[in-house]
């Protein structure tokens, strides 16, 4: 099913829009938490879909619908640290790993300062990477939901990249 054709079915059918909520909360939910931190991720994914829900109405399709929420995203994670400075993030909650308990743990310490060094970037480039590396889009799609030159887009991945990387290996993890 097409993005513009469950996003009309959605608007007007409360199933369908579970599964639109069902294919998009993820993708929403890590994205926010990279942007304010995975405490108020939630509360974000929550305030997009009810966004989403009021909007499908009007979407028309010239962007994907992924495209789409993750511009509402951003929007809700600007207005959440509006009222804050940087938010640290927190250790997102290590998946389930029965096979190897102890390489969980090792997991569960990359991600946190994975998590610390993505907080020390400047908003900009935390934005740019975690919409490329965390959130899968290509570099045309972030100029176009940032409203920034492909050359801009390019730069604060890049140097955001290198920052991630001299920050990590400084925490002692190898990148």
């Amino acid at each position: 099913m097409s993005d513009l054709h469950l996003a009309r079915l959605a608007a007007r059918d409360e199933r369908a829009f579970e599964t639109l909520v069902r294919t998009h909360a993820p993708q929403v939910h890590r994205l926010a938490a990279s942007l304010v931190g995975p405490g108020a991720a939630d509360d974000i994914v929550q305030e997009v879909f009810i966004a989403a829900h009021r909007a499908l109405k009007g979407f028309r399709g010239e962007a994907s619908l992924s495209t789409w929420l993750h511009r509402i995203t951003l929007n809700a994670c600007h207005r959440a640290l509006g009222a804050r400075q940087a938010v640290p993030l927190e250790d997102t909650p290590e998946p389930h790993a029965p096979h190897d308990p102890a390489r969980a743990g090792e997991r569960a310490q990359v991600r946190e300062r994975l998590a610390r060094a993505l907080a020390q970037l400047p908003p900009d480039q935390r934005e740019a990477v975690a919409l490329r590396e965390l959130s899968g889009l290509d570099y045309a799609e972030i100029a176009a939901l940032t409203g920034a030159e492909l050359g801009t887009v390019k730069s604060r991945i890049n140097r955001g990249r290198a920052a991630l990387r001299a920050l990590l290996t400084r925490a002692g993890v190898t990148p």
